[in-house]
């Protein structure tokens, strides 16, 4: 396995929408996932997509950490989706403060659904399909933005939520 390069803001593979993997079952696409969660794990990342290290394809790695996981939700060992469908389920919202492996050391408030529906295939080739809420549902929304190429901030309604972690963190620990 090699930990692979990620792609920064600015660069034209983040906003540009990835092409459909034409077969699931090819050794190549296992070998990048293997690659991706290794890379993700190795940045502290909840996630990684394929365009974030410079493939234009639908494809993302993620995990729920155990730290992430909230009330009634379980921690996930690290997973892929490849050619995902989500969609939300009902109307509610939640507000998530998210971070991104390509635009590192700043974080914002998104919107985000609460509850949403996701299929796909696997590191294994095999169909998924579930549902999802909490982190779990942020993470799910904000990997398959990627796809599209969506960065969180062209999601953001307040930017008075956006700035860099350690500020926000250096306020909060004097709140």
């Amino acid at each position: 396995m090699a930990l692979l390069k990620i792609a920064h803001m600015g660069h034209p593979v983040l906003l540009q929408s990835a092409e459909p993997v034409a077969d699931v079952d090819a050794p190549e696409i296992r070998a990048l996932i293997a690659d991706m969660i290794e890379t993700m794990l190795d940045a502290s990342g909840a996630g990684l997509a394929a365009p974030q290290i410079y493939r234009s394809l639908r494809i993302f790695v993620y995990h729920v950490p155990a730290s992430r996981a909230g009330d009634g939700d379980e921690a996930l060992s690290p997973r892929a989706l490849i050619n995902p469908e989500i969609s939300p389920i009902g109307q509610e919202t939640m507000a998530c403060v998210e971070g991104c492996l390509s635009l590192p050391g700043l974080r914002g408030t998104v919107p985000r659904h609460a509850q949403v529906r996701f299929g796909g295939w696997n590191e294994k080739g095999e169909r998924v399909d579930g549902e999802a809420h909490g982190f779990h549902a942020n993470v799910l929304q904000h990997e398959y933005d990627h796809l599209d190429g969506i960065l969180y901030p062209m999601r953001m309604n307040d930017f008075t939520t956006f700035g860099y972690a350690e500020e926000f963190s250096r306020v909060a620990a004097h709140s």
